[in-house]
Protein backbone atom coordinates (compact mmCIF):
# COMPACT_ATOMS: atom_id res chain seq x y z
CA UNK A 1 0.00 0.00 0.00
CA UNK A 2 1.10 3.55 -0.73
CA UNK A 3 2.73 5.49 2.10
CA UNK A 4 0.38 8.40 2.64
CA UNK A 5 1.17 11.64 4.41
CA UNK A 6 -0.81 11.32 7.63
CA UNK A 7 -2.41 14.39 9.17
CA UNK A 8 -4.83 15.38 11.91
CA UNK A 9 -7.72 17.79 11.43
CA UNK A 10 -7.21 20.01 14.45
CA UNK A 11 -10.94 20.48 14.92
CA UNK A 12 -10.61 17.06 16.58
CA UNK A 13 -8.65 18.63 19.46
CA UNK A 14 -10.14 22.12 19.41
CA UNK A 15 -10.66 22.23 23.17
CA UNK A 16 -7.00 21.49 23.77
CA UNK A 17 -5.97 23.98 21.08
CA UNK A 18 -7.95 26.73 22.78
CA UNK A 19 -6.33 26.00 26.15
CA UNK A 20 -2.73 25.64 24.94
CA UNK A 21 -2.13 26.03 21.22
CA UNK A 22 1.59 25.26 21.19
CA UNK A 23 1.54 22.40 23.69
CA UNK A 24 -1.29 20.70 21.82
CA UNK A 25 0.60 20.84 18.53
CA UNK A 26 3.65 19.41 20.28
CA UNK A 27 1.51 16.52 21.51
CA UNK A 28 0.03 15.97 18.04
CA UNK A 29 3.55 15.56 16.69
CA UNK A 30 4.55 13.33 19.61
CA UNK A 31 1.74 10.85 18.98
CA UNK A 32 2.78 10.44 15.37
CA UNK A 33 1.19 13.00 13.08
CA UNK A 34 3.47 14.88 10.70
CA UNK A 35 0.79 17.02 9.04
CA UNK A 36 -2.06 19.13 10.33
CA UNK A 37 -5.17 20.72 8.90
CA UNK A 38 -6.25 23.86 10.73
CA UNK A 39 -9.81 24.82 11.65
CA UNK A 40 -9.13 28.11 13.40
CA UNK A 41 -6.02 29.76 14.82
CA UNK A 42 -7.20 30.92 18.27
CA UNK A 43 -5.93 34.47 17.90
CA UNK A 44 -2.50 33.63 16.54
CA UNK A 45 -1.00 35.52 13.64
CA UNK A 46 0.21 33.65 10.58
CA UNK A 47 3.79 34.34 11.60
CA UNK A 48 3.18 32.91 15.07
CA UNK A 49 1.55 29.80 13.63
CA UNK A 50 4.45 29.30 11.24
CA UNK A 51 6.95 29.67 14.08
CA UNK A 52 5.14 27.05 16.15
CA UNK A 53 4.92 24.67 13.19
CA UNK A 54 8.66 25.03 12.66
CA UNK A 55 9.29 24.44 16.35
CA UNK A 56 7.19 21.30 16.51
CA UNK A 57 8.24 19.87 13.15
CA UNK A 58 4.68 19.80 11.85
CA UNK A 59 3.61 20.80 8.34
CA UNK A 60 0.32 22.47 7.51
CA UNK A 61 -1.11 20.65 4.51
CA UNK A 62 -4.55 22.23 4.50
CA UNK A 63 -7.02 24.45 6.32
CA UNK A 64 -10.78 24.56 6.72
CA UNK A 65 -12.03 28.04 5.94
CA UNK A 66 -15.43 29.36 4.99
CA UNK A 67 -15.39 30.98 1.53
CA UNK A 68 -16.92 34.24 2.74
CA UNK A 69 -13.63 35.29 4.33
CA UNK A 70 -11.94 35.40 0.93
CA UNK A 71 -14.77 37.48 -0.49
CA UNK A 72 -14.45 39.90 2.44
CA UNK A 73 -10.66 40.09 2.83
CA UNK A 74 -9.31 38.87 -0.50
CA UNK A 75 -5.54 38.67 -0.74
CA UNK A 76 -5.08 39.32 2.98
CA UNK A 77 -6.87 36.06 3.79
CA UNK A 78 -4.88 34.18 1.16
CA UNK A 79 -1.58 35.55 2.44
CA UNK A 80 -2.31 34.01 5.85
CA UNK A 81 -2.52 30.58 4.22
CA UNK A 82 0.62 31.18 2.19
CA UNK A 83 2.55 32.15 5.30
CA UNK A 84 1.61 28.97 7.17
CA UNK A 85 2.34 26.86 4.10
CA UNK A 86 -1.12 25.47 3.28
CA UNK A 87 -1.38 23.68 -0.07
CA UNK A 88 -5.14 23.18 0.15
CA UNK A 89 -8.06 25.15 1.50
CA UNK A 90 -11.29 23.25 2.14
CA UNK A 91 -14.77 24.68 2.33
CA UNK A 92 -15.73 22.95 5.59
CA UNK A 93 -19.50 23.43 5.53
CA UNK A 94 -21.93 25.15 3.23
CA UNK A 95 -25.55 24.51 4.17
CA UNK A 96 -27.98 22.79 1.85
CA UNK A 97 -30.06 25.96 1.59
CA UNK A 98 -27.25 27.42 -0.52
CA UNK A 99 -27.88 24.80 -3.21
CA UNK A 100 -31.64 24.30 -3.19
CA UNK A 101 -34.44 26.66 -4.26
CA UNK A 102 -32.50 28.07 -7.19
CA UNK A 103 -29.45 29.09 -5.14
CA UNK A 104 -26.98 26.69 -6.76
CA UNK A 105 -25.74 29.07 -9.52
CA UNK A 106 -25.09 31.90 -7.05
CA UNK A 107 -23.15 29.57 -4.76
CA UNK A 108 -21.04 28.26 -7.63
CA UNK A 109 -20.30 31.84 -8.71
CA UNK A 110 -18.84 32.55 -5.27
CA UNK A 111 -16.87 29.30 -5.22
CA UNK A 112 -15.45 30.23 -8.63
CA UNK A 113 -14.21 33.60 -7.37
CA UNK A 114 -12.57 32.00 -4.35
CA UNK A 115 -11.12 29.14 -6.38
CA UNK A 116 -9.53 31.52 -8.89
CA UNK A 117 -8.02 33.69 -6.16
CA UNK A 118 -6.52 30.68 -4.41
CA UNK A 119 -5.27 29.15 -7.65
CA UNK A 120 -3.47 32.39 -8.53
CA UNK A 121 -1.60 31.96 -5.24
CA UNK A 122 -0.75 28.29 -5.65
CA UNK A 123 -3.44 26.92 -3.33
CA UNK A 124 -6.12 24.43 -4.34
CA UNK A 125 -9.72 24.91 -3.25
CA UNK A 126 -11.29 21.69 -1.96
CA UNK A 127 -14.72 20.78 -0.64
CA UNK A 128 -15.34 18.88 2.59
CA UNK A 129 -18.73 17.21 2.42
CA UNK A 130 -21.34 16.20 4.94
CA UNK A 131 -24.14 13.75 4.23
CA UNK A 132 -26.58 16.25 2.74
CA UNK A 133 -24.42 16.81 -0.35
CA UNK A 134 -25.41 13.28 -1.34
CA UNK A 135 -28.99 14.42 -1.79
CA UNK A 136 -30.18 14.61 -5.37
CA UNK A 137 -30.54 17.95 -7.12
CA UNK A 138 -31.82 17.77 -10.69
CA UNK A 139 -31.05 14.06 -10.68
CA UNK A 140 -27.45 14.36 -9.46
CA UNK A 141 -25.76 14.38 -6.09
CA UNK A 142 -25.19 17.97 -4.99
CA UNK A 143 -21.53 17.11 -4.36
CA UNK A 144 -21.03 15.85 -7.90
CA UNK A 145 -22.77 18.90 -9.32
CA UNK A 146 -20.26 21.07 -7.44
CA UNK A 147 -17.34 19.08 -8.87
CA UNK A 148 -18.77 19.24 -12.39
CA UNK A 149 -19.45 22.98 -12.25
CA UNK A 150 -15.83 23.86 -11.41
CA UNK A 151 -13.64 21.00 -12.64
CA UNK A 152 -10.44 23.07 -12.77
CA UNK A 153 -10.98 25.06 -9.59
CA UNK A 154 -12.34 22.68 -6.96
CA UNK A 155 -11.68 19.10 -5.96
CA UNK A 156 -13.01 16.84 -3.27
CA UNK A 157 -11.83 16.31 0.26
CA UNK A 158 -14.11 13.34 0.79
CA UNK A 159 -15.26 12.86 4.36
CA UNK A 160 -15.55 9.09 4.52
CA UNK A 161 -17.84 9.15 7.56
CA UNK A 162 -20.50 11.33 5.98
CA UNK A 163 -20.29 9.49 2.68
CA UNK A 164 -20.82 6.16 4.45
CA UNK A 165 -23.57 7.57 6.64
CA UNK A 166 -25.35 8.90 3.54
CA UNK A 167 -25.36 5.35 2.14
CA UNK A 168 -22.51 5.86 -0.31
CA UNK A 169 -19.54 3.46 -0.46
CA UNK A 170 -16.48 5.66 0.25
CA UNK A 171 -14.06 3.37 -1.59
CA UNK A 172 -16.26 3.27 -4.69
CA UNK A 173 -16.62 7.05 -4.65
CA UNK A 174 -12.85 7.49 -4.40
CA UNK A 175 -12.39 5.17 -7.37
CA UNK A 176 -14.99 7.10 -9.36
CA UNK A 177 -12.96 10.28 -8.89
CA UNK A 178 -9.56 8.69 -9.33
CA UNK A 179 -6.88 11.33 -9.80
CA UNK A 180 -9.22 14.15 -8.80
CA UNK A 181 -8.67 14.19 -5.04
CA UNK A 182 -5.45 14.66 -3.10
CA UNK A 183 -6.82 14.87 0.45
CA UNK A 184 -9.11 12.45 2.27
CA UNK A 185 -10.81 12.57 5.66
CA UNK A 186 -10.67 9.34 7.65
CA UNK A 187 -13.45 9.27 10.24
CA UNK A 188 -15.06 6.34 12.02
CA UNK A 189 -18.47 6.05 13.63
CA UNK A 190 -21.20 3.72 14.77
CA UNK A 191 -24.95 4.01 14.25
CA UNK A 192 -28.03 1.83 14.13
CA UNK A 193 -29.21 2.90 10.69
CA UNK A 194 -27.48 4.67 7.83
CA UNK A 195 -29.03 7.63 6.02
CA UNK A 196 -31.55 8.33 8.78
CA UNK A 197 -31.36 12.10 8.97
CA UNK A 198 -29.05 14.74 10.44
CA UNK A 199 -26.88 13.58 13.33
CA UNK A 200 -24.97 16.82 13.93
CA UNK A 201 -26.07 20.22 15.11
CA UNK A 202 -27.92 22.19 12.49
CA UNK A 203 -28.55 25.92 12.78
CA UNK A 204 -31.47 27.68 11.13
CA UNK A 205 -31.28 31.15 9.59
CA UNK A 206 -32.19 32.72 12.95
CA UNK A 207 -29.30 31.02 14.73
CA UNK A 208 -31.46 28.46 16.52
CA UNK A 209 -30.40 24.83 16.78
CA UNK A 210 -32.56 22.37 14.86
CA UNK A 211 -33.27 19.07 16.67
CA UNK A 212 -31.54 16.02 15.16
CA UNK A 213 -31.96 12.26 15.32
CA UNK A 214 -28.48 11.65 16.72
CA UNK A 215 -29.46 10.01 20.01
CA UNK A 216 -32.33 8.02 18.51
CA UNK A 217 -30.00 6.63 15.85
CA UNK A 218 -27.26 5.63 18.27
CA UNK A 219 -24.80 7.67 16.22
CA UNK A 220 -21.39 8.19 17.80
CA UNK A 221 -17.97 9.17 16.49
CA UNK A 222 -15.22 6.69 17.23
CA UNK A 223 -11.43 6.52 16.86
CA UNK A 224 -10.35 4.78 13.67
CA UNK A 225 -10.77 1.03 13.80
CA UNK A 226 -13.43 1.18 16.49
CA UNK A 227 -16.43 1.82 14.28
CA UNK A 228 -18.09 0.45 11.17
CA UNK A 229 -15.75 1.72 8.44
CA UNK A 230 -13.73 -0.64 6.24
CA UNK A 231 -10.51 1.36 6.24
CA UNK A 232 -8.31 -1.24 4.53
CA UNK A 233 -10.65 -1.07 1.54
CA UNK A 234 -10.83 2.73 1.66
CA UNK A 235 -7.07 3.07 1.88
CA UNK A 236 -6.50 0.58 -0.93
CA UNK A 237 -8.76 2.67 -3.16
CA UNK A 238 -6.97 5.83 -2.04
CA UNK A 239 -3.56 4.32 -2.80
CA UNK A 240 -4.62 3.56 -6.37
CA UNK A 241 -6.39 6.86 -7.02
CA UNK A 242 -3.89 9.60 -6.26
CA UNK A 243 -4.68 10.51 -2.65
CA UNK A 244 -1.62 12.12 -1.04
CA UNK A 245 -2.87 13.08 2.42
CA UNK A 246 -5.07 11.04 4.74
CA UNK A 247 -6.39 13.31 7.46
CA UNK A 248 -7.85 11.91 10.66
CA UNK A 249 -10.87 13.70 12.08
CA UNK A 250 -13.08 12.90 15.07
CA UNK A 251 -15.73 15.55 15.55
CA UNK A 252 -16.45 14.57 19.16
CA UNK A 253 -14.76 12.37 21.74
CA UNK A 254 -17.11 11.83 24.67
CA UNK A 255 -15.63 8.63 26.10
CA UNK A 256 -12.01 9.76 26.40
CA UNK A 257 -9.84 12.86 25.99
CA UNK A 258 -9.64 14.04 22.39
CA UNK A 259 -5.85 13.64 22.21
CA UNK A 260 -6.15 10.07 23.47
CA UNK A 261 -8.67 9.33 20.72
CA UNK A 262 -6.33 10.93 18.18
CA UNK A 263 -3.52 8.65 19.39
CA UNK A 264 -5.70 5.54 19.07
CA UNK A 265 -6.50 6.54 15.49
CA UNK A 266 -2.82 7.12 14.70
CA UNK A 267 -1.81 3.80 16.25
CA UNK A 268 -4.51 2.05 14.20
CA UNK A 269 -3.08 3.50 10.99
CA UNK A 270 0.39 2.38 12.09
CA UNK A 271 -1.01 -1.13 12.47
CA UNK A 272 -1.97 -0.94 8.80
CA UNK A 273 1.56 0.08 7.86
CA UNK A 274 1.03 3.86 7.70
Amino acid sequence: MKKFKVGLQLYSVRGDMEKDFCKTLEKVKEIGYDYVEFAGYFGHSAEQVKEILNKTGLTCCSVHQGPELFIEKGQEAVDYLKTIGARFCAIPWYGIENYENGNFPKTIEMFEKVGKLLKENGIKLTYHNHDFEFKLLDGEYILEKIYAALPDLIEGELDTCWAKYAGVDPAAFIRKYSGKMKTLHLKDFTCNKLASGPVYALIDNSGNEIPTSKEDNGFAFRPLGMGMQNFPEILEAASLCGIEYVIVEQDESKDMPALEAAKISRDYLKSLGL
